[in-house]
């Protein structure tokens, strides 16, 4: 079955008047697109008080939540911090971060101070804290930049970095002078990594293979891939918020981008969505970054072209704006929805509203049956087989196509 996600279907629901606020680097670049002056990493706070970002060299913003009006036009407001790192920053990622899906009695360790871990260019990893925006610690080891940062959803300051040098580590932050365990494999870059809601999984994807991997956060050991057929490069990866589907996000100059859902358990391919089937040139629109909202079914996708948010469950395109500022390459949901922010190549930030949408009844239930019972499980129990595919997300469209504005039919 293959169905189409046309940009007219959506036309009215999101525009200008959703833009919450732009903000703009300090020193802004003397070319568009100059290298140096690109956010790399926007994020909010797991408690949603406070929002970072790298806005190009070798400075992050850390901004206190909701911005200020001053906040909105421009980075210089009191109520900011300016953490120089000294070094490109690639990866941004705050922690101690609490799943929505595990009970508060059951999080992991004590209370702890809210850090800011940072990716840097020279392979450090840089620990701040941020209700002081002092440095608390640099983690040293990666031999190349460190692109991906994600502490583990259970309350702990467990932290996973992805780098250039074709490792993931773990480190234990709460455990001073600790050596990080050492995920080896890749033979290519490793781009981004996902932690899975509870805390069991890893996944992770590198530049030119046209795979994903999968490890154990529990034994630190490799567990399996998810493996495409053509060749691709792999640009992102996200877990939903009950942990029974990953999102991929790839490309390919003759192709273009792909989303793809997977079931991570058994390695399924549920649902493919394309890039538009008419466009003439495919290398121009690079599916950089994608994230699943920590509430309801939606999956937020960013292009060069624009910033699109999917409603899984709905079937449907929600948003589709932002189509004057090219080059985002990323993106990040506020912790409690309604906002999502997007970060640009020439160091801006965009902030968005995001439509408040209500999950059904049957949508809730199959959250809280998911977040503890694999695919396996659910199979295995005696239910009708039309309730089954709705559990395990097979009942979706196969396939579905993106049109762009100057394709929509």
């Amino acid at each position: 079955m293959c169905t189409s996600l046309r940009d007219c279907t959506v036309k009215g629901l999101f525009n200008c008047d959703d833009l919450i606020a732009e903000l703009k680097p300090a020193h802004p670049p003397r070319l568009y697109g100059s290298a140096g002056c690109e956010t790399w990493s926007v994020r909010f706070s797991p408690d949603g008080s406070y929002f970072a970002w790298s806005m190009g060299h070798g400075i992050v913003k850390l901004l206190s939540w909701p911005l200020t009006s001053k906040d909105s036009t421009e980075a210089g407001s009191s109520e900011e911090k300016t953490l120089n790192c000294g070094q490109t920053v690639w990866a941004l990622a705050f922690g101690p971060c609490l799943s929505t899906r595990v009970d508060a009695l059951h999080q992991n360790g004590r209370d702890h101070e809210l850090l800011l871990a940072i990716g840097l260019n020279n392979g450090a990893i840089q620990v701040w804290v941020a209700s002081t925006g002092s440095p608390r610690i640099t983690l040293t080891g990666h031999q190349a930049p460190v692109r991906d940062l994600v502490f583990t959803p259970n309350g702990s300051l467990t932290l996973v970095s992805a780098s250039r040098d074709k490792t993931l580590r773990i480190w234990d932050l709460a455990k001073k002078g600790a050596s990080p365990h050492v995920l080896r494999g890749p033979d290519y870059w490793i781009f981004r990594c996902s932690i899975s809601p509870d805390s069991s999984v890893i996944a992770s994807v590198c530049n030119l293979d046209s795979k994903v991997y999968l490890w154990s956060l529990r034994s630190y050991t490799f567990m399996r891939h998810l493996t495409y057929d053509h060749e691709r490069t792999m640009a992102s990866c996200d877990f939903s918020q009950d942990g029974a589907l990953l999102a991929i996000a790839s490309y390919h100059s003759t192709t273009g981008w792909w989303l793809d859902l997977w079931d991570p358990y058994r390695a399924d391919l549920l649902t493919r969505v394309e890039d538009c089937e008419v466009c003439a040139y495919r290398s121009d629109n690079l599916l950089t970054s994608l994230s699943f909202s920590p509430v309801g079914l939606l999956l937020a996708f960013k292009d060069y072209r624009a910033l699109r948010i999917w409603d899984v469950e709905q079937d449907k395109l929600v948003t589709d704006t932002d189509h004057n500022r090219a080059g985002g390459v990323c993106c990040a949901f506020h912790p409690h929805g309604g906002v999502i922010a997007t970060g640009c190549r020439d160091g801006h930030v965009k902030l968005w509203r995001v439509p408040h949408l209500v999950s059904s009844l049957k949508h809730l239930c199959r959250i809280a049956l998911r977040f503890s019972i694999s695919t396996y499980q659910v199979e295995a129990l005696p239910l009708p087989k039309k309730i089954l595919e709705y559990l395990t997300y097979r009942d979706m469209p196969k396939q579905k196509i993106v049109y762009c504005k100057e394709h929509c039919r």
